[in-house]
Protein backbone atom coordinates (compact mmCIF):
# COMPACT_ATOMS: atom_id res chain seq x y z
CA UNK A 1 0.00 0.00 0.00
CA UNK A 2 1.33 3.30 -1.30
CA UNK A 3 1.48 6.27 1.35
CA UNK A 4 -1.68 8.38 0.31
CA UNK A 5 -3.85 4.89 0.27
CA UNK A 6 -2.63 4.94 3.89
CA UNK A 7 -3.49 8.35 4.80
CA UNK A 8 -7.08 8.40 2.69
CA UNK A 9 -7.55 5.09 4.91
CA UNK A 10 -6.88 6.96 8.40
CA UNK A 11 -8.66 10.10 7.20
CA UNK A 12 -12.25 7.94 6.94
CA UNK A 13 -11.34 5.77 10.18
CA UNK A 14 -11.22 9.29 11.76
CA UNK A 15 -14.32 10.64 10.12
CA UNK A 16 -15.77 7.10 10.98
CA UNK A 17 -14.76 7.36 14.75
CA UNK A 18 -16.15 10.70 15.06
CA UNK A 19 -18.81 10.22 13.78
CA UNK A 20 -19.42 7.56 16.43
CA UNK A 21 -18.12 9.47 19.11
CA UNK A 22 -21.29 12.20 18.27
CA UNK A 23 -23.84 9.74 17.73
CA UNK A 24 -22.95 8.27 21.17
CA UNK A 25 -22.44 11.73 22.65
CA UNK A 26 -26.57 12.41 21.55
CA UNK A 27 -27.69 9.87 22.72
CA UNK A 28 -26.08 9.46 26.40
CA UNK A 29 -27.00 13.70 26.31
CA UNK A 30 -31.04 13.15 24.90
CA UNK A 31 -31.14 9.97 28.04
CA UNK A 32 -29.83 11.95 30.01
CA UNK A 33 -31.78 15.40 29.63
CA UNK A 34 -34.96 14.45 27.84
CA UNK A 35 -36.88 12.01 29.35
CA UNK A 36 -36.71 14.14 32.52
CA UNK A 37 -37.08 17.59 31.15
CA UNK A 38 -39.26 16.77 28.58
CA UNK A 39 -41.06 13.48 29.50
CA UNK A 40 -39.71 12.02 25.99
CA UNK A 41 -38.53 8.34 25.58
CA UNK A 42 -34.99 7.42 25.74
CA UNK A 43 -33.18 6.90 22.23
CA UNK A 44 -31.04 3.17 21.25
CA UNK A 45 -28.12 4.12 19.35
CA UNK A 46 -29.36 3.92 16.07
CA UNK A 47 -32.13 6.64 16.81
CA UNK A 48 -29.43 9.11 17.83
CA UNK A 49 -27.35 8.84 14.55
CA UNK A 50 -30.68 9.43 12.97
CA UNK A 51 -31.21 12.52 15.07
CA UNK A 52 -28.03 13.72 14.31
CA UNK A 53 -28.27 13.32 10.43
CA UNK A 54 -31.68 15.01 10.64
CA UNK A 55 -30.75 18.08 12.61
CA UNK A 56 -27.70 18.08 10.13
CA UNK A 57 -30.18 18.01 6.86
CA UNK A 58 -32.38 20.71 9.00
CA UNK A 59 -30.19 22.87 10.22
CA UNK A 60 -26.34 22.61 8.71
CA UNK A 61 -27.28 22.07 4.87
CA UNK A 62 -26.05 19.48 3.09
CA UNK A 63 -22.57 20.85 1.95
CA UNK A 64 -21.99 20.36 -1.42
CA UNK A 65 -19.85 23.41 -1.66
CA UNK A 66 -21.23 25.34 -4.01
CA UNK A 67 -22.62 29.17 -3.49
CA UNK A 68 -25.12 28.43 -0.41
CA UNK A 69 -23.42 25.33 0.05
CA UNK A 70 -21.15 24.47 3.00
CA UNK A 71 -18.13 27.00 2.66
CA UNK A 72 -21.30 29.69 0.54
CA UNK A 73 -23.52 33.05 2.04
CA UNK A 74 -23.79 30.90 5.63
CA UNK A 75 -20.35 32.28 6.88
CA UNK A 76 -21.83 35.85 6.57
CA UNK A 77 -19.46 38.29 5.62
CA UNK A 78 -16.33 36.71 3.61
CA UNK A 79 -15.12 36.56 0.22
CA UNK A 80 -17.35 35.26 -2.41
CA UNK A 81 -20.18 37.01 -1.05
CA UNK A 82 -22.02 39.47 -2.99
CA UNK A 83 -22.92 41.95 -0.30
CA UNK A 84 -19.69 41.95 0.51
CA UNK A 85 -18.26 43.12 -2.85
CA UNK A 86 -20.64 45.50 -3.45
CA UNK A 87 -19.95 47.21 -0.04
CA UNK A 88 -16.22 46.71 -1.14
CA UNK A 89 -17.18 48.49 -3.80
CA UNK A 90 -18.48 51.62 -2.50
CA UNK A 91 -17.34 55.00 -1.73
CA UNK A 92 -17.34 55.97 1.92
CA UNK A 93 -20.10 58.78 0.95
CA UNK A 94 -22.14 55.49 -0.59
CA UNK A 95 -21.65 53.22 2.75
CA UNK A 96 -22.73 56.13 5.18
CA UNK A 97 -26.32 56.86 2.68
CA UNK A 98 -26.89 52.69 2.60
CA UNK A 99 -26.31 53.08 6.39
CA UNK A 100 -28.60 55.91 6.97
CA UNK A 101 -31.48 53.88 4.74
CA UNK A 102 -31.69 51.16 6.41
CA UNK A 103 -31.39 52.36 9.80
CA UNK A 104 -34.35 50.66 11.33
CA UNK A 105 -33.46 47.59 10.51
CA UNK A 106 -34.27 44.94 12.93
CA UNK A 107 -36.18 47.01 14.58
CA UNK A 108 -33.49 48.93 16.39
CA UNK A 109 -32.94 52.71 15.12
CA UNK A 110 -29.41 52.51 15.75
CA UNK A 111 -29.00 49.12 14.57
CA UNK A 112 -25.72 50.05 12.79
CA UNK A 113 -24.10 52.70 15.43
CA UNK A 114 -23.62 55.85 15.84
CA UNK A 115 -20.23 55.76 13.55
CA UNK A 116 -21.55 55.77 10.44
CA UNK A 117 -24.18 58.51 10.95
CA UNK A 118 -23.00 61.44 11.38
CA UNK A 119 -24.98 64.47 12.31
CA UNK A 120 -27.87 62.71 12.00
CA UNK A 121 -27.13 59.40 14.64
CA UNK A 122 -29.29 59.29 17.51
CA UNK A 123 -27.40 61.18 21.05
CA UNK A 124 -26.32 57.93 22.73
CA UNK A 125 -24.82 60.11 25.82
CA UNK A 126 -27.89 60.90 27.17
CA UNK A 127 -28.74 64.28 26.24
CA UNK A 128 -26.25 65.74 27.98
CA UNK A 129 -23.46 65.77 25.24
CA UNK A 130 -21.32 63.76 27.16
CA UNK A 131 -20.94 65.84 30.35
CA UNK A 132 -22.21 63.90 32.89
CA UNK A 133 -20.83 65.16 36.78
CA UNK A 134 -19.90 68.38 35.80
Amino acid sequence: MNGIFKFRLAGIGIVVLTLAAFGAGVMLLWNALAPEIFGLGALNYWQALGLLLLARILFGGLGGGGRFGALGMRGGFHQGNPFREKWMNMTNDERVDFVRKHRGFHGHPAFFGEGFGGKDAPDTTGGDGGARGQ
